[in-house]
């Protein structure tokens, strides 16, 4: 099951379901929870601005993976903390139901959105510069090793610009290069770029010399003008087009890694800024 239909499948109110084939070790790749998630928010969002959303653009997001999201069923609930005149906050939560001794309904996800009208003002800094990474076609792909790659990067095309190849024993700790839905998905949307933000692995783990699992513990994601722009026209971007991205280790120590990173478009103009906590079981 493709993406885009995956989130029609929730966009249109039916119970939320992760299928299988999007997996990332023993839970499901956090960007596609994060969209499913999302889902929810927005259609928050809807009634809290009655029908004005578009004019409320998502200006942050905070992610937290409480626990590992299965293949299955998926309760998702958001609720509006604050809808002042320009900022509303809401927070959401998916769970679903424990086993063992965890039995009955677990959260699994949390969320929390802000969003943000655009206001006058004399302040413009410049955003960061896109890397000059050469051509798609000139870069490596990122291969596909059934056991040791997650199984959800078959949904994805990777063509590496910068850094090393995870488990390599790279001095660096860096990764990015291009990314697209391998299928195109439509016109993007906030939920794709959730997705490709989140697709590349982490960029600690070329520093390994073994394989290792990881996972994120949180994840930020500030949206730039650009990105607002692109998924409200849905002429002016597709989920299939290539799209930049790097990320850098800023600290790492016990365990935990701190990520940052950014995306652009194949034009080089920035879309999002984002920083993750990751546990690195090594």
């Amino acid at each position: 099951m493709n993406f885009s239909s995956i989130l029609n499948a929730v966009r249109d109110g039916e119970p939320a379901a992760i299928p299988t084939g999007w997996t990332q070790g023993r839970a499901t790749f956090g960007g596609l929870v994060a969209a499913m998630l999302y889902q929810s928010i927005e259609a928050e969002l809807e009634q809290a601005s009655q029908g004005a959303a578009a004019d409320t653009p998502l200006r942050s997001l905070t992610i937290s993976f409480v626990a590992p999201a299965e293949a299955g069923t998926l309760q998702t609930r958001a609720r509006v903390l604050r809808a002042g005149r320009s900022v509303v906050q809401i927070e959401a939560h998916a769970s679903q139901q424990g086993k063992g001794e965890q039995a009955g309904e677990q959260v699994v996800t949390a969320a929390l959105a802000s969003f943000g009208k655009a206001r006058t003002s004399s302040i413009a800094v410049a955003t960061e510069a896109a890397p000059e990474f050469p051509a798609p076609e000139t870069c490596e792909a990122l291969p596909y090793i059934e056991g040791v790659v997650p199984e959800f990067t078959r949904h994805f095309e990777y063509r590496i610009g910068a850094g090393a190849l995870p488990f390599s024993g790279h001095s660096e700790g860096c990764i990015g290069g291009w990314v697209r839905f391998r299928e195109s998905a439509g016109p993007v949307s906030t939920a794709h770029l959730l997705a490709l933000i989140d697709a590349w692995p982490p960029a600690v783990l070329p520093m390994l010399k073994t394989v290792a699992p990881a996972s994120s513990l949180t994840w930020t994601v500030e949206l730039m003008p650009a990105a607002i722009q692109a998924t409200t026209d849905s002429a002016q971007a597709d989920s299939g087009d290539w799209w930049q991205y790097l990320a850098e280790v800023e600290q790492a120590e016990d365990g935990y890694a701190v990520i940052q990173a950014s995306l652009w478009n194949a034009s080089g103009v920035l879309m999002a800024l984002t920083r993750q906590t990751v546990s690195v079981f090594a």
